[in-house]
């Protein structure tokens, strides 16, 4: 009875080991010498869990685990450019067909993972635009899985959208300022902070909203913490001061809000140069991260 359990033990130890070996691949579409992609049979269920659904290429599959992470894109017409592409992205089941919608939109950048707590693993991140030609508001979201619905879901969804960073929309009369940025914490993991001036005139007071976005590290549910006094101040200044490249996990650092705030004695109308060169691990790409890049 005693070597039963034992051997018993040692099978639930070697396959808590192999599941914790486990991490998220990007499904590879090459086929081998074979002509074949060796990851075909995932294509397949893919593709027939999506059979319903309208969509025009399958543009990348993840997988983690019992769920695959797709993005389709939807083209409005044969002869339509690639650009004017929507986008949306799936959780699908590798047990059942069950097809769950994450997010839709356009123009889908990936961005560097982030790490929001030391030791948890790193997740995938986006921006994306609610619409094209327009008053466009840009999102930005981390996608995971969840282990208790066994599928990848997005944090910080409000409806059908996400974090809002950066917005044309304005109301008549109103000039808003905006700077974000992914910023490391005091505990060695990583958030987005995020700060809007909305300048109103002469019809009333200047507010500013300053939030900042991370994980709650004792549920591990995303979480929105709105600052107010020295916490907010002293974010303005982080993000002000963040050195990153414009257009990738950061933005805004240029503006005449943020260099008045650094230079105190800065004439208006002064800006700083904008930074070219990217630093490492804040570079805003079509692709995923880790996943390969189209021939040219």
């Amino acid at each position: 009875m005693r070597r039963w359990v034992l051997m018993f033990a040692l099978m639930i130890c070697a396959a808590m080991s192999t599941s914790a070996q486990e991490s998220f691949r990007w499904v590879d579409f090459h086929p081998d010498g074979s002509g074949v992609s060796k990851d075909q049979d995932i294509v397949v269920w893919v593709t027939r869990a999506l059979q319903e659904e309208k969509w025009t290429a399958i543009r990348e599959i993840g997988v983690l685990y019992d769920a695959a992470l797709v993005v389709t894109v939807e083209r409005a017409a044969p002869d339509a450019s690639p650009a004017t592409d929507t986008f949306q992205i799936w959780s699908v089941s590798l047990k059942s067909h069950l097809l769950t919608p994450v997010l839709k939109g356009v123009n889908l950048r990936w961005q560097e993972p982030i790490q929001f707590a030391p030791g948890v693993a790193r997740e995938l991140t986006v921006m994306y635009d609610d619409c094209r030609e327009c008053a466009v508001t840009t999102y930005f979201t981390a996608l995971y899985y969840d282990v208790t619905q066994h599928v990848f879901t997005a944090r910080w969804l409000r409806g059908a959208q996400t974090v809002p960073v950066w917005t044309t929309v304005v109301a008549p009369g109103v000039t808003e300022a905006q700077v974000y940025a992914v910023l490391p914490g005091t505990d060695g993991g990583e958030f987005l902070g995020a700060w809007s001036h909305f300048d109103f005139g002469t019809q009333k007071p200047a507010q500013d909203y300053v939030f900042r976005y991370d994980r709650d590290p004792l549920r591990g549910l995303e979480r929105t913490l709105s600052l107010n006094g020295k916490d907010a101040e002293a974010m303005k200044d982080k993000l002000c001061s963040a050195q990153v490249a414009a257009g990738g996990m950061a933005r805004g650092q240029e503006s005449e809000m943020c260099q008045l705030r650094l230079h105190p004695d800065a004439k208006p109308g002064m800006q700083r140069r904008v930074v070219t060169t990217p630093p490492a691990n804040n570079q805003g790409r079509s692709f995923p991260p880790g996943a390969k890049q189209p021939h040219n």
